[in-house]
């Protein structure tokens, strides 16, 4: 069963409501949707999301990597050949979500061909994740109706809050918002996505000593070396390599080099396939996980909670798993359904996943 040819289809969505950070905004979901196909019929799924301010890639950049190096380089391998494909894909320097998207489509295939879905093959742990919500920038009263809503209709329970803005009281104040109105029962983590000094991060995070902040991810850039050093030897919580860490060496760097003290896995930009490679890395050094989220369609979020179901250490945690709910639509012929705060592995071999053809006709831009 070989591949026989690859397409890479680029779409835009408009989100309902615009996600804020302190790295960028998104307003539109203009992703690619990636589909291989065998020379015996099937078609394995997957969605690519570019972040030109996080990975330097562009909606046009993953469509010519795709169909310019990575569809003639592996025209013809089997779709068993899972080593050589992720060699003919690591021969390309960068291009993370676009190596990721071809990887999971083929270990859709391999999914279909075999009868298995993807969360039995990688592991099978269980077949459902808890959820976690993440909230963009906005007033401390509409973030907390935000997260009111979130639980009172999915019965979400954590939530990942952006923060990273200056002065730091905006961030401090929203967090102790949505502690005051919506009690203990909730979970909260901090995501900076770069945005504070070290020393910023650690005024803030001692301001919010008393809130029970369970993560803190990212506050300040990689490249701030001896001082995010400083500050993560200060936490008092686990302190997560996000954007940081887009391959394993970036992984063993963080960790080692005591920049970081938990992983953040997002399947958007390692795919599967190095994905449970990172995850090797860290069990085997006692680190935590928490399965991240690109700002995912319905289809990279089915990917997500693919991998993050297959494996106990993935499935501990609430996965972020519920931002395609923040966009006007999706491609999806079943939408997903978050029901009491988890969300389900889709059923049936493969990822489980059907494109709704008409949606893709009036949603694709080339």
């Amino acid at each position: 069963m070989q591949i026989q040819r690859i397409e890479a289809i680029p779409f835009a969505i408009p989100y309902a409501k615009t996600l804020r950070f302190a790295s960028g905004e998104v307003d539109t979901a203009r992703h690619v949707l990636v589909r291989v196909h065998t020379d015996d019929g099937l078609v394995g799924t997957a969605e690519a999301p570019p972040r030109p301010f996080t990975y330097g890639e562009t909606q046009a950049s993953i469509i010519a990597v795709i169909s310019g190096l990575f569809a003639p380089a592996l025209s013809g391998t089997s779709i068993f050949a899972r080593e050589q494909v992720r060699a003919a894909l690591h021969r390309t320097v960068g291009n993370p979500t676009a190596k990721a998207a071809v990887d999971m489509a083929i270990w859709d295939l391999v999914g279909q061909a075999t009868g298995r879905s993807v969360t039995e093959l990688l592991g099978g742990w269980t077949d459902e994740m808890r959820v976690c919500h993440m909230l963009g920038f906005d007033s401390p009263e509409v973030m907390v109706e935000q997260a009111r809503r979130m639980r009172e209709r999915y019965g979400i329970t954590t939530f990942k809050v952006k923060v990273g803005r200056h002065p730091i009281a905006l961030d401090v104040d929203v967090c102790r918002a949505l502690r005051t109105e919506l009690g203990d029962d909730i979970e909260l983590y901090v995501d900076g996505n770069r945005g504070w000094t070290p020393s910023e991060s650690a005024e803030a995070m001692r301001q919010m000593a008393d809130l029970g902040l369970t993560l803190a991810e990212e506050l300040c850039p990689a490249d701030d070396v001896l001082g995010r050093r400083w500050l993560v030897r200060q936490s008092a919580i686990p302190f997560v390599a996000d954007e940081s860490v887009p391959t394993q060496a970036d992984v063993t760097r963080e960790l080692l080099g005591g920049s970081a003290t938990a992983i953040s896995i997002k399947t958007a930009r390692t795919g599967f396939s190095d994905s449970q490679r990172i995850l090797g890395q860290c069990e085997g050094l006692g680190v935590e996980t928490v399965m991240g989220n690109q700002i995912d369609g319905q289809i990279g979020t089915a990917c997500t909670v693919a991998f993050g179901a297959a494996f106990a250490a993935t499935a501990r945690r609430a996965g972020e798993l519920s931002n395609f709910l923040d966009m006007s639509d999706d491609l999806l012929a079943e939408p997903l359904q978050i029901v009491d705060g988890r969300l389900a592995v889709r059923p049936g071999p493969g990822l489980g996943l059907t494109v709704d053809e008409t949606k893709l006709a009036h949603y694709r831009e080339d």
